[in-house]
């Protein structure tokens, strides 16, 4: 391969076999192999999950903090108080996510049509 083969049509899905779905795979493969072998109940794994609610809760507070697009344009408040109606339905309607995620949707859209 040269450089000047960097502007073939295969190119780019060379490149994302490569760097994207091989290194995504292979850290897959190797979860399910050393998944089966890890307690339930054990430190590593307490970790893993306290590391990944971290980076969901990240990823929340960003989308509600700093949002991009249409989003942006509406109140900080309303983006607030529809995650706490979520988090508040996903509390008291039997701790089911698909209904917290629904009410918080509505909150904001409705939210969204108030204020527009």
């Amino acid at each position: 391969m040269t450089w000047q083969s960097l502007t073939d049509w295969w190119w780019p899905y060379l490149f994302i076999l490569l760097a994207g779905w091989l290194p995504t795979d292979m850290w897959r493969f190797i979860g399910v192999f050393i998944g089966g072998r890890v307690r339930e109940d054990s430190q590593a794994l307490v970790a893993v999950r306290a590391v990944a609610t971290a980076l969901v809760a990240g990823v929340i507070a960003q989308l509600i903090l700093y949002p991009s697009g249409v989003l942006a344009d509406s109140p900080v408040i309303l983006r607030v108080g529809a995650a706490a109606a979520g988090f508040l339905a996903y509390l008291t309607l039997g701790r089911r996510v698909i209904i917290s995620v629904i009410v918080g949707e509505i909150v904001l859209l409705a939210g969204l049509q108030l204020t527009s």
